[in-house]
């Protein structure tokens, strides 16, 4: 393991755990039952739950008893656990180079200075409000809806999206090619229905957002009748976009979110925006062509600008004032917090302030943090590693295509040749973005996250019109996730991933390398590329119907069972998993977890049947798979998570994918009668 700096104890406890892909060279066939002193598969298990019941609980239920959501925190479990490891060294970074930032221009100096003014708070309270005085300005000023949209360009530059959202990415059917997007947005709820479902848990949250609003304008200094005015109109204007906005179920079909106009017609779906214009005022002059997801959106939106009794100014100012609320001083800070944090995820105190300015640094300055990170914390041989663990999952992948009883050879050819095509990028870019236009110093923090949210944008502006850079990421080094990306056919498995807590100062097994590595993240982000949405992208990335049409109901037919079976899953009360809306991510669990396994299956510990503390190869994989979802979240976090997102609830990320594969019901020996039991006829195969 080779690293360019002398680490503290901290970090040998953390590199301890990074794992190593190869053989567990320790297993011999003469031993029947190997002893790991450390072993969190074994020793985090609620043994009183039956496997077959709730394996999620089963697998993870005595770390759950033993480690209580802190207050700090909307949940607890590996994620925490691996992101406090990051953190811990990023921390360091932040530190060092605050202490030794260099000269101006250089990473150590941006990434240093950022954090200097994060955590500077005698500056910030100075600074307060004045530092949205001029944008505040502009807006108390706007008479005109010219003045309204001219605002609105100018706070998109900013990093401050307005009343919809705006892209440049590549072309869905020609992703060689940049093109510019206008989609649905401009609310400050999490998803449309939170202004439109009158169920008590959606009122209580929709009133506690009335009373933030009102709350940041009267800090702002407007008095408490102007505030109340002013918080009124936000909340119309929100609800009536909100209104016209698709459902997160809507948005996962690709070619109904694909309406591709020239500029003309582009115009016609908003009389009162002339683009070329709007365009001009967003830096892009010579844009031709627009995608628009929801032309009907946009329809409606046209017609909230023109209608006479709608007041944009306390829109507008509520929108900086969301986006900057916690650069602002204390008083924004801790009210941000309440609302963000305490309503909406259930955390009742904040995390300590260094931990809060080095998660702000990494979010604002990612890359330029994780060419930090990878110079001195990243083995030399991670992308050798992970690359290994890739073509072992998309070798057997290409088994199971070959395999698949219910798709026909046409259809089969062009499945190996969009698997073949896969690119995976590994551990960290090959080349870094040049950051060197962007400016950052130590005297304002809200300064610093407007230049980092104008240099963000003006280097997506400038992609326009250019060749499609195949080779970008758009997650760092440090990030613990992972991502396929439809329109360039390739999953994305950043560095950190090969950190794998729990085992001390030896390595994981196979059989968890396979399970948290192999099935939960690289599985996963391969069956991306065949899932509902995924699949529709041809090998080159671009949206093209590559199935016949008896293959293509044959996996629509699969898919609607897998979202029927999440349908019926109860979260909380009476909240239901939205099956249609995580469709893509249960496909991609399934897959991902089968694809792990069969790849597991070609290791010496599965050949030789060897068991450690008493597990089975078959448990320990299951168990490693389930530990790679050991999450739990307060019942506010939930209920957001059903509410916005696309990814499932964790324990049923776990039961429900295992729920349909045979080799785990005899693993774990379950049987009719359990609750997790699927007749074989109701168990969902997919890929």
């Amino acid at each position: 393991m080779h690293l360019k700096k002398k680490l503290s104890s901290g970090h040998v406890i953390l590199l301890g755990s990074l794992i190593l892909l190869c053989s567990f060279t320790f297993l011999k066939s003469s031993f029947e039952n190997i002893i790991l002193k450390a072993d969190p598969l074994s020793t985090q298990r609620d043994t009183l739950i039956k496997p077959g019941n709730d394996f999620w609980n089963y697998a993870n239920g005595g770390w759950f008893r033993k480690n209580p959501i802190p207050p700090s925190e909307s949940s607890n479990g590996i994620y925490l656990t691996v992101g406090d490891s990051i953190n811990h060294i990023l921390h360091i970074i932040c530190d060092d180079c605050a202490a030794n930032p260099g000269a101006k221009g250089t990473v150590k100096q941006k990434i240093g200075d950022f954090y200097a003014s994060a955590m500077d708070t005698i500056s910030r309270e100075k600074e307060g409000i004045k530092s949205l005085d001029k944008e505040l300005k502009v807006i108390e000023n706007m008479k005109s809806t010219r003045d309204i949209l001219s605002e609105c360009a100018h706070l998109h530059t900013l990093g401050c999206p307005t009343l919809f959202t705006f892209y440049i990415s590549r072309d869905d059917k020609m992703s060689s090619k940049y093109a510019a997007f206008v989609q649905q947005g401009g609310i400050g709820l999490p998803d449309r229905d939170y202004y439109l479902n009158n169920d008590a848990r959606t009122v209580k949250i929709r009133t506690a957002y009335f009373e933030h609003m009102i709350n940041m304008f009267k800090l702002s200094g407007d008095d408490d009748a102007k505030a109340r005015t002013e918080a009124n109109s936000v909340l119309a204007l929100e609800t009536d976009l909100a209104s016209i906005s698709r459902k997160m179920e809507d948005l996962r079909d690709p070619y109904k979110n694909y309406n591709k106009l020239p500029i003309e017609k582009f115009n016609n779906l908003t009389p009162t925006i002339n683009w070329k214009e709007m365009f001009t005022l967003m830096g892009l002059p010579k844009v031709d062509t627009v995608i628009t997801g929801q032309p009907e959106f946009l329809s409606g939106m046209d017609k909230s600008l023109r209608d006479p009794d709608n007041n944009w100014k306390p829109y507008f100012k509520w929108q900086l004032l969301d986006r900057f609320a916690e650069f602002m001083g204390k008083e924004f800070e801790l009210e941000d917090f309440h609302f963000n944090h305490t309503v909406m995820t259930g955390s009742k105190i904040q995390r300590p302030r260094w931990k809060r300015m080095v998660d702000l640094t990494e979010s604002m300055l990612g890359e330029i943090v994780g060419q930090e990170y990878v110079a001195h914390y990243v083995p030399a041989d991670a992308k050798e590693r992970l690359t290994t663990m890739g073509k072992n999952i998309l070798a057997v992948y290409a088994e199971h295509l070959k395999s698949l009883d219910w798709m026909s050879d046409d259809t089969k050819k062009k499945a190996l040749h969009k698997l073949d095509g896969v690119t995976m990028k590994m551990g960290y870019p090959d080349k870094w973005r040049d950051h060197s236009a962007l400016i950052i110093n130590r005297t304002s923090l809200a300064g610093n996250i407007m230049n980092i949210g104008s240099w963000h944008y003006q280097y997506m502006i400038a992609r326009y019109g250019k060749p499609v850079d195949r080779a970008e990421w758009v997650m760092t080094p440090e990030t613990y996730n992972a991502y396929y990306e439809p329109t360039n056919n390739e999953i994305v498995i950043p560095a950190c991933n090969l950190i794998v807590p729990g085992f001390g100062m030896g390595q994981p097994d196979d059989a968890t390398l396979y399970g948290v590595v192999g099935g939960s993240t690289m599985g996963h982000e391969i069956t991306h590329g065949f899932d509902d949405e995924g699949s529709q992208y041809d090998e080159k990335g671009n949206l093209n119907n590559w199935w016949t049409s008896s293959d293509s109901s044959k996996f629509n037919e699969r898919s609607r069972k897998l979202a029927e079976q999440f349908n019926k899953y109860t979260v909380l009360d009476s909240m239901h998993i939205r099956g249609y809306a995580c469709l893509g991510e249960n496909i991609a669990d399934l897959g991902g977890v089968i694809m792990g396994y069969e790849a597991f299956k070609k290791t010496d510990q599965w050949k030789k049947q060897i068991k450690i503390n008493g597990l089975t190869p078959d448990q320990r994989y299951f168990l490693a798979y389930a530990y790679s979802w050991m999450q739990q979240k307060r019942n506010e976090s939930l209920a957001k998570q059903i509410m916005s997102d696309v990814h499932a609830p964790a324990q049923f990320r776990v039961n429900g994918p295992l729920s349909n594969i045979t080799a785990f019901y005899t693993a774990f020996n379950v049987k009719p009668g359990d609750k997790m039991y699927r007749e074989v006829k109701d168990r969902v195969k997919i890929w």
